[in-house]
C-alpha cells in the first residue's frame, strides 16, 4: 500500500501514455521522435549480373534495369516498402512524387 509521501502510479491509469508516447491533456507529442533520421531509397530498377559482365563496364555503358519506362517507383524507408512513385523534375533537379502509399497490413507482412 502505498502512503501519502510516497504516492505510486496507479498501472491502470487512463491517462498514463501508451506504448512509450508522451501525452499530455490527452494529446500526445510526436515531436521526440520528428528528429529520428531515416534511410529512404527510391529504386528505379533491379538487375542481375555475373562478375565478368560487371568488370566490362566502362563510361557510357548502358545496364537495362527490370523496369519499364512510365511503371511506378518503388520507395522503401529503412529497406521496407511503404510507397510507389514517380519521377519528376523540379529546378534542373529530380524528384519523387508520392503516387500510392503501401496500406499498412501490406507493410505488416514485409516485416516478417
Amino acid at each position: 500500500m502505498a502512503d501519502a509521501s510516497n504516492p505510486t502510479k496507479n498501472e491502470h491509469d487512463e491517462t498514463a501514455p501508451a506504448n512509450g508516447e508522451s501525452c499530455n491533456n490527452g494529446k500526445c507529442d510526436l515531436d521526440i521522435i520528428l528528429d529520428i533520421p531515416l534511410n529512404v531509397t527510391v529504386e528505379l530498377g533491379k538487375v542481375k549480373m555475373p562478375v565478368n559482365e560487371l568488370l566490362q563496364l566502362g563510361q557510357g555503358s548502358i545496364i537495362e534495369l527490370s523496369k519499364q519506362v512510365g511503371e511506378p517507383l518503388d520507395i522503401y524507408v529503412n529497406n521496407k516498402l511503404v510507397a510507389k512513385g514517380e519521377v519528376v523534375i523540379l529546378d534542373e533537379k529530380f524528384g519523387i512524387r508520392v503516387a500510392d502509399i503501401v496500406n499498412p497490413t501490406e507493410r505488416v507482412k514485409s516485416l516478417g
